[in-house]
């Protein structure tokens, strides 16, 4: 991996390129009201609606998306690309994406879930610096605290000393790392391949959705199992949900991921926290996925090591 590369921050007016690198967008008022939310946060927005090529679960074919892709990469009028959803299919370009040009115009990449694929790769390949945030047919639904540490940080202002409600700290400690990880079946489908994440070292963050207890339970065990789990600087479980609102049934799915990866992790003294605010739900704070973080249980505070990135020229 080349030196890390921290993009340039955006402001007021800059343009945002809405691109579509998985699934199709079917939840249509959700993703105007999504737009809706970039232009108050004072962004304009370039998108070219996808041909509807391939087959019906991915926005257009491969060819069209990684073209796209690729093309509002190179406009120099574009700060930033921010999927407009997830669903499956940023595995199937990622082997065709030009890293070289890529870090040779470095930019923002923004969006989480199947974006983990995309996310993790760049950062691997070219030592960029990518963004864990929302997708545009999430941002309806984020809590203002999401919200804000999205405006934030890809303006470029990095909060030394964070704070969490309502986090659980399941193991104490301190440690310092790159950040990565995302989602959690996303991720494990990463392991053997190119783009698997450097875990050694790293605070790993993860979260999942819709996923039953004992398949949430299959991959912790293999990422265990191959070693991901070892050498960590830290873990921050954020939250899993069962694919709908029921808050007992949350609240359970997560204490279990909570017993199952202390105890996956029992000889490990590396820090571990709960119900950290990353997830698919309301709480779903941006993590510059790749930057130097340090986390402190005894103050449950996180401060993100922007100073160590090289100024973006």
């Amino acid at each position: 991996m080349s030196c890390t590369l921290l993009p340039a921050p955006l402001k007021a007016g800059d343009t945002l390129g809405i691109f579509y690198p998985a699934g199709p967008v079917k939840d249509l008022a959700a993703f105007e009201d999504g737009l809706t939310i970039l232009r108050n946060l004072g962004f304009s927005l370039q998108q070219r609606l996808p041909d509807n090529s391939g087959p019906d679960y991915l926005a257009a074919s491969d060819e069209s998306r990684i073209g796209e892709l690729h093309r509002l990469w190179a406009d120099d009028n574009i700060k930033a690309l921010i999927a407009a959803r997830g669903g499956y299919g940023c595995l199937r370009i990622i082997e065709h994406l030009d890293f070289t040009f890529l870090r040779s115009h470095p930019k923002w990449m923004i969006g989480f879930s199947d974006l983990t694929v995309l996310l993790n790769g760049i950062y691997k390949q070219t030592g960029m610096i990518t963004l864990h945030g929302p997708v545009v047919t999430s941002l309806p639904r984020l809590d203002r605290a999401s919200l804000d540490s999205f405006k934030n940080l890809i303006s470029g202002v990095f909060a030394d000393d964070q704070q969490f409600p309502g986090l659980e700290i399941l193991r104490g400690g301190r440690g310092t790392g790159h950040l990565a990880g995302g989602n959690l079946t996303t991720l494990t489908h990463l392991i053997g391949t190119p783009w698997q994440p450097d875990f050694s070292g790293s605070i790993l963050f993860l979260e999942d959705t819709a996923e039953p207890e004992y398949k949430l339970d299959r991959m912790l065990t293999h990422l265990s199992s191959c070693g991901a789990l070892d050498n960590l600087a830290g873990l921050l479980l954020g939250f899993f949900d069962p694919g709908h609102d029921d808050t007992l049934e949350t609240l359970r799915l997560n204490e279990h991921i909570w017993a199952r990866t202390l105890e996956l992790t029992k000889s490990a003294n590396y820090p571990v926290w709960g119900a950290f605010p990353v997830g698919h739900q309301t709480k779903n704070h941006a993590l510059p996925l790749g930057m130097q973080a340090t986390i402190d249980s005894s103050r449950a505070r996180l401060s993100f090591m922007h100073q160590a990135c090289p100024p973006w020229e």
